[in-house]
């Protein structure tokens, strides 16, 4: 393996256990992580902010991810050459006609 293959294979990684854990932390009740620290109602003050950040978290790492696998296939993928060789010539004779033909009728 190449060393940039393995470089996009650690970011990958890293991205998808923060997703995890940003995914984790968030309630799909509207809770979550900001109910967890000190109520559970979004108007109070910062709750609104955290589900903001948690949101664009989520959206950035999900598409963080994206562009890194496809990095990752466009910069370590082998090109594929072809050679084309030339095919020795054939010196065999063409085949001769049948002696016992018979004519062409009109």
């Amino acid at each position: 393996m190449s060393t940039i293959f393995t470089l996009f294979m650690v970011l990958i990684m890293i991205a998808s256990v923060l997703l995890i854990i940003i995914i984790m932390a968030q309630n799909p009740k509207g809770g979550g992580l900001s109910g967890t620290f000190g109520g559970t109602s979004s108007a109070q003050f910062g709750v609104q902010r955290t589900n903001d950040f948690m949101e664009k978290a989520t959206w950035s790492l999900g598409i963080a991810i994206v562009v890194l696998i496809l990095l990752s296939v466009v910069l370590t993928a082998s090109p594929v050459t072809t050679v084309q060789k030339k095919a020795p010539a054939k010196t065999e004779a063409p085949a001769s006609a049948p002696a016992n033909q018979a004519p062409a009728q009109k």
